[in-house]
């Protein structure tokens, strides 16, 4: 049993006690789906707030993803933080603590940008290449900041919502015939 899903046993006891967990003060929480908390800093406490749960034992990054809010501005976000187009996702997992922590960073409109977490988890450095890559979101002091997926002269990010479709044309290879 988890500490997501502890519960009172006809016994009254459970067999996992969840731990108290609270970002530090200062940073928007809120309740967010598939994890024990959620966080919303700003890109100036992102870094920060990232160490203070890696050094809080939370020892894996177990994702880091961007996202394009393009026709979703108006989504909700909790009170205080003020919805960007463009937001980076990471989700941090303690395996002795068994929680799980979501924190959501709105990294910019046009130039979006926030501080690469590679010196704190280094299994995040392709997962930032990807973003930069597909988004366009750029990782401060990341080693490498160069595309991983498109071809070097690719002009753009495809997964952008405004990035044209079809602006290059499919070719298909020719079908081989019976054999």
């Amino acid at each position: 049993m988890d500490a997501r899903s502890a519960r009172d046993r006809k016994g009254g006891n459970a067999e996992v006690i969840p731990l108290p967990l609270a970002a530090p003060p200062g940073v928007a929480t809120a309740d967010v789906l598939a994890s024990d908390l959620g966080c919303f800093p700003t890109t100036d406490q992102y870094f920060n707030l990232v160490r203070s749960f890696k050094d809080e034992d939370f020892e894996m990054c177990v994702d880091l993803c961007a996202v394009d809010y393009l026709e979703h501005l108006d989504r909700p976000l909790p009170e205080g933080v003020n919805g960007t187009r463009f937001e980076v996702v990471v989700n941090l997992l303690s395996l002795s603590k068994k929680l799980r922590v979501r924190i959501r960073v709105q990294a910019g409109d046009e130039e979006p940008r926030v501080d690469s977490l590679f010196v704190l988890y280094p299994g995040t450095e392709a997962m930032e290449r990807e973003a930069f890559d597909l988004y366009g979101v750029l990782f401060s002091n990341h080693p490498d900041m160069t595309r991983i997926l498109m071809p070097e002269d690719w002009e753009g990010h495809p997964l952008r919502k405004d990035y044209a479709v079809g602006k290059v044309p499919v070719q298909f290879k020719e079908a081989p015939g019976p054999r």
